[in-house]
């Protein structure tokens, strides 16, 4: 690492990935902003993350960080004591890419198994494989070769520093939980996340995009809890319909459209609209499409 960039340390938490939470991003957010004001000259951000949550984190940073510099979430799949490890080209590939000036203005980046991915729409694929991390629907941006980091793609999608997601200064945020879909499922998870609390629910539902109906009747049913509609199949958007409910969680994985919710739940409990037509005012806040961002 110390042949490519000048590196500058910065601890934070050394826990497993399984173990991340709304809590910790919302102080990995303010240790970043931390980072880049106390050191100007710093031109990229690397975080080492496990590979279970890597890809949420990634997102959540991506829609709320205000910074200017390239940010990139690496991982491993084979722990620094297995034979062949990934780790530590892993982490060196990622400092080349935070330091790359063709980085700037892609949202937070993922490096692994020598692929550039973007977090909005990266997944973890396979339990054990280091090519797991992979974007279904278009694949990555580009490769970090030996010889140089090649951009092939740039996302479209709105990202960091350009969204409205400022949670700087907060110690929590609201709750949504994701209700999975399956044959005969009833209500009852869904009526335990309303009665939990959930101010918003998303459906990982059946491809292309369809909880059960005991699942819709609680869901669409809750005062005051914003029913977005994902799908379970990993690849795909979910269609808009006027005679559904739920909001499209467009292309979206449901732990991301989750993220997403979140976010945009927050930016609802400090906005005042005249009415209560929750469905239209949500909507406005994320842009009128959920899958905007």
């Amino acid at each position: 690492m110390h042949a490519v960039a000048d590196i500058l340390p910065v601890p934070y938490k050394a826990v497993p990935s399984t173990e991340m939470s709304p809590s910790a991003w919302l102080e990995l957010v303010e240790k970043i902003h931390t980072v880049v004001e106390e050191h100007p000259d710093v031109e990229g951000i690397v975080v080492t993350h496990g590979t279970a949550t890597l890809e949420e984190t990634a997102y959540f940073l991506s829609l709320t960080l205000k910074i200017s510099v390239p940010v990139v979430v690496v991982g491993s799949q084979r722990p620094i004591s297995a034979l062949s490890s990934d780790g530590g080209l892993n982490l060196v590939n990622a400092v080349r890419v935070a330091g790359h000036p063709d980085s700037v203005g892609l949202g937070v980046l993922t490096v692994l198994n020598d692929e550039i991915q973007s977090a909005r729409e990266v997944t973890k694929t396979s339990t054990l494989r280091l090519q797991t991390f992979r974007s279904p629907d278009f694949g990555c941006l580009g490769h970090v070769d030996g010889d140089r980091v090649s951009y092939y793609r740039r996302p479209t999608r709105r990202s960091y520093p350009d969204t409205e997601f400022d949670v700087r200064g907060m110690a929590e945020l609201p709750r949504v939980d994701i209700v999975y879909a399956y044959a005969g499922a009833d209500g009852a998870m869904a009526q335990a996340c309303v009665d939990a609390g959930a101010k918003g629910i998303v459906s990982a539902g059946f491809a292309p995009g369809s909880a059960t109906s005991a699942q819709r009747e609680v869901i669409e049913g809750a005062e005051g809890v914003t029913f977005v509609q994902s799908t379970r199949a990993g690849s795909g958007r979910v269609a808009e319909s006027a005679r559904r409910a739920a909001l499209s969680a467009d292309n979206l994985s449901p732990q991301k459209a989750r993220i997403l919710l979140m976010l945009g739940a927050f930016t609802y409990t400090y906005l005042t609209y005249a009415g209560d037509n929750r469905r239209a005012v949500f909507a406005q806040c994320l842009w009128l499409e959920f899958g905007k961002i």
